[in-house]
């Protein structure tokens, strides 16, 4: 066999092993078991501007005097909440907060399809987000207008079936910035299913005409 064939196969050989270890290495990877995201937030959160955010596609620079580009418990809550592309089912007792309000009109807008629950008597307080997201022609409805003084007490969110938000924080601007609060981000399965049957659980009592005192 002449040099030039030598080197040939030698290079030949050498590119197929590099091939097999690319390959071997991808095939790892498609089967080893994703990590399953846990992740826990706490508050009171430092302020910082979010509007790149919420508004990510914005052609202005935002000039309020909130330092920029920080990473805050309460940005990462934003990205975790906005990461939803399909479905957000959100239940949460009081919400007043602005910019968790214009988080969830923009995954409306996306067209994520979207189901909110809330106490009835704190829908209407002053400040309450809750007839923004009515307007705009999200589906909402109240709990509590059968049960007397018993509040529909719970803060949590689905994001696309496969992912829990949930913890002490109610979604308001008092909690973020002012409260000691936690919120745990997790997608363990079997943390996840309860929350998902808990939600549709009180979605379909407090379906329109279930009872007469409860708003649409």
């Amino acid at each position: 066999m002449s040099a030039v064939w030598m080197v040939k196969v030698v290079g030949l050989g050498l590119v197929a092993i590099s091939l097999s270890v690319e390959l071997l290495g991808w095939l790892g990877r498609r089967l080893r078991p994703r990590k399953i995201r846990n992740e826990v937030l706490f508050f009171p959160s430092e302020m910082s501007c979010v509007e790149h955010i919420v508004n990510p596609n914005s052609p202005y620079t935002c000039l309020c005097p909130f330092p920029h580009g920080v990473e805050t418990s309460f940005s990462r809550l934003l990205r975790i909440l906005l990461s939803a592309s399909s479905t957000l089912d959100l239940c949460v007792f009081a919400f007043s907060n602005m910019d968790l309000c214009r988080a969830v009109l923009a995954l409306h807008n996306k067209g994520v399809i979207m189901r909110v629950l809330t106490d009835k008597d704190y829908a209407a307080i002053t400040g309450s987000q809750i007839g923004v997201l009515r307007k705009a022609g999200i589906c909402v409805r109240c709990d509590g207008g059968s049960r007397g003084s018993v509040y529909m007490h719970h803060k949590f969110a689905v994001v696309d079936g496969r992912l829990l938000i949930t913890g002490s924080l109610n979604w308001t601007l008092q909690a973020v910035q002012a409260n000691m609060e936690n919120v745990l981000v997790t997608e363990e399965p079997d943390l996840l299913r309860p929350f998902i049957k808990e939600f549709d659980r009180l979605w379909v009592c407090n379906e329109p005409g279930q009872h007469h005192s409860l708003g649409t």
